[in-house]
C-alpha cells in the first residue's frame, strides 16, 4: 500500500486530482491494476488516504523534534524547521491539501482540525507549566498553524532562499517577544 500511496501522491502532486488517473497511480507504482482495488475502490478513495496519510507523515515527522524540545516556544520552533524540511522534500503536499478543500472538503477539514487540536493541547500543557499565560489555546494553536502553512508555501514551496533555521528562529522570537519593540 505504501508504494501506492507514494505513486497517488506523485499522481496528484504533478497532474492534479482532475487529470490524475489510477493507472497514472499503478504505473508510477509499478503495480497491476488489480492490485490498487486491492487497498482503494476509486481515485476518490485514494485520495482521502492520502490526505489522511500525509497528515500523519508531516505528524510523525515533527513530533520527535517537538517531544524533545525543552519548553513551548523552542517545541513550535522545532515544529516549525521539522515541517519546513518536511515541506522542502515533499512540495506535492500542499497542491494535495489545498484540492482536498474541494474533492474531499471533509478531509481538509479534519486534517488543519486535528492540526490545531495537538498545537492547542501543547499550549495548553505549556500554560499549567507556566511557558505561556493562561488561556493559551484554540485561538493561538490557529494562529501558530496558520503562520506555519503560509511559511512552508513561501519558503519551501515557492523557494528555499532561506535557511529554515533563521525561519523558525525568527517565529520562536516572534511568539516569545510579540511584534512589540
Amino acid at each position: 500500500m505504501r508504494a501506492l500511496l507514494d505513486a497517488a501522491a506523485a499522481e496528484f502532486g504533478e497532474r492534479g486530482f482532475h487529470e490524475a488517473s489510477i493507472s497514472g497511480i499503478t504505473r508510477r507504482a509499478g503495480v497491476a491494476l488489480g492490485s490498487f482495488y486491492t487497498y482503494f475502490d476509486s481515485k476518490d478513495a485514494v485520495f482521502r488516504a492520502l490526505v489522511s496519510d500525509m497528515s500523519e507523515r508531516v505528524r510523525e515527522h515533527v513530533a520527535p523534534a517537538i517531544r524533545e524540545a525543552p519548553d513551548q516556544i523552542a517545541a513550535e520552533r522545532a515544529g516549525l524547521l521539522e515541517f519546513l524540511r518536511f515541506v522542502r522534500g515533499h512540495k506535492e503536499i500542499y497542491r494535495i491539501i489545498d484540492e482536498a478543500e474541494f474533492v474531499d472538503p471533509d478531509s481538509f477539514r479534519r486534517h488543519y482540525t486535528t492540526t490545531a487540536e495537538r498545537i492547542a493541547q501543547r499550549l495548553a500543557a505549556a500554560a499549567v507549566r507556566g511557558e505561556v499565560r493562561d488561556g493559551t489555546g484554540e485561538v493561538e494553536a490557529w494562529a501558530i498553524m496558520g503562520m506555519n502553512v503560509f511559511l512552508g508555501l513561501r519558503y519551501g514551496v515557492w523557494g528555499e532562499d532561506e535557511p529554515p533555521e533563521a525561519l523558525a528562529d525568527a517565529v520562536a522570537r516572534l511568539l516569545a517577544q510579540g511584534l512589540r519593540r
